[in-house]
C-alpha cells in the first residue's frame, strides 16, 4: 500500500498534486533477470516513482544484455507486488493474435483495476520473426495493428467477434470482463506514425530525441485530434562519475545508435552489435542521458518533459539499479519535480 493507505490507479497518479507530471520507472527485460526485476520496481515505489511500465521483448538487442523475461507473466506478479500503475508495451498481430491480447489484458485490468495500460506498436522483427511468417512493410504492420486494435475493443465490449482480414478471428469471445476496458496507448516516434495514432489510441508514447522531433510529434497527434495522456520515456546513464556513467552506457545501451526504421527489420542481438560496428561517444551521449550529477540530469530530463508530456518514464540503463534508486530517492525526483 502506499503512504496513504490508499491504492493509486493511473487516473489518481497523473492528477496527483505532487506534480504537474507522473514520473514513473521503466523496467528493462533485456537486461535484467524477471525475479530481481520484481524487487526493483517495488524498491521503484518505496523510492517514490508514480508508476512503471516494461518492455516486451523475446530477445534482447544485444548479448551484453543477455536477458528476456516474459512481460505479461512479469506484469501480473509486478502488480500484485505494488500498489501503483504498470504498463507494457506490446505489439499484436503476429507473435500475439489480439485475441489472446485481449483476453490477457482484461484479466490484468479486471484483477487490478485503474492501474493497467498497454502501449501498441507494429513490432519489431527481432520479437516477431520467431513464428517464422513474414516481415511486412511498415503500411501492412500499421494496417494490421489497426485491424488487432478493433478486434482487442470490440472483445472488450463483450462481442463475439469473426474477422478475415491480416489478422483472422473466428467466434472469439473474452468472458471474465473488467468493469472498465485498460486504456490503449499508442507507440512512435515520427510525426505521421502519432498523426495516425490519434484515430484510435487513447494517448500517446515516444522515446526521447531531437525536441524539434519530439515538438513535431507532439504537434501532429494534438491537431489530429489525439485524446489521453502523452509520454516520454528517456534513457539515462547515471554513476557517481561520468567516465563510470559512461561506461554503462556503451556497454549496455550501444542498440540505442541503430534508430528507427533500420532498427525495426533486425532480427537478432548479433545482427545488432554489427549494425552498431564501433561506438561514436558523442552519439551515444546523444542517445542516453549520460551523467554523474543529479541536478544537472533532473534539468536534462525536465527539459524534454517541458516540451509538452504528461508524463515521463526513467530508464536508467545500467543491470544494478540499487545504486540508482538510491540516488532518485534522495535527490533526482525531488529536484525534478522542483523543475517541473
Amino acid at each position: 500500500m502506499t503512504a496513504s493507505g490508499k491504492t493509486r490507479s493511473i487516473v489518481g497518479e497523473v492528477g496527483d498534486t505532487r506534480a504537474m507530471v507522473f514520473i514513473g520507472f521503466h523496467a528493462s527485460h533485456e537486461q535484467i533477470p524477471p525475479s530481481r526485476l520484481l524487487s526493483d520496481v517495488q524498491r521503484a515505489e518505496s523510492a517514490g516513482f508514480d508508476g512503471a511500465m516494461c518492455s516486451d521483448h523475446v530477445a534482447p538487442w544485444s548479448r551484453r544484455q543477455g536477458e528476456s523475461g516474459f512481460a505479461l507473466s512479469w506484469i501480473a506478479a509486478a502488480l500484485a507486488r505494488t500498489d501503483f500503475s504498470i504498463g507494457m508495451v506490446n505489439a499484436p498481430g503476429q507473435r500475439y493474435h489480439p485475441a489472446m491480447v485481449a483476453q490477457a489484458f482484461a484479466t490484468l485490468e479486471e484483477m487490478f483495476p485503474a492501474r493497467f495500460w498497454a502501449a501498441l506498436g507494429s513490432g519489431e522483427a527481432m520479437n516477431e520473426h520467431v513464428t517464422g511468417e513474414g516481415w511486412p512493410d511498415k503500411p501492412v504492420r500499421e494496417e494490421r495493428l489497426r485491424e488487432s486494435v478493433a478486434v482487442i475493443r470490440r472483445l472488450f465490449a463483450g462481442e463475439e467477434v469473426d474477422h478475415d482480414g491480416l489478422v483472422r478471428v473466428h467466434r472469439a469471445r473474452v468472458w471474465s470482463l473488467p468493469e472498465t476496458p485498460p486504456p490503449l496507448f499508442a507507440t512512435g516516434v515520427s510525426r505521421e506514425t502519432a498523426e495516425w495514432a490519434a484515430s484510435w489510441a487513447d494517448g500517446f508514447v515516444t522515446v526521447a530525441q531531437p525536441p524539434e522531433a519530439l515538438e513535431q510529434a507532439l504537434a501532429a497527434y494534438r491537431a489530429a485530434e489525439g485524446r489521453g495522456p502523452t509520454a516520454l520515456q528517456v534513457h539515462v546513464s547515471w554513476a557517481e562519475t561520468d567516465a563510470a556513467a559512461y561506461a554503462i552506457a556503451e556497454d549496455q545501451w550501444r542498440n540505442g545508435l541503430v534508430s528507427p526504421p533500420r532498427s525495426w527489420d533486425i532480427e537478432h542481438p548479433d545482427d545488432f552489435d554489427a549494425a552498431v560496428g564501433e561506438v561514436d561517444e558523442d552519439e551515444l551521449r546523444e542517445t542516453v542521458l549520460v551523467d554523474h550529477d543529479p541536478a544537472s540530469l533532473a534539468e536534462r530530463v525536465a527539459g524534454l518533459v517541458r516540451i509538452g508530456f504528461d508524463r515521463v518514464y526513467l530508464h536508467h540503463v545500467g543491470q544494478d539499479q540499487a545504486d540508482y534508486l538510491d540516488m532518485a530517492e534522495s535527490e533526482l525526483l525531488p529536484r525534478l519535480r522542483e523543475a517541473l
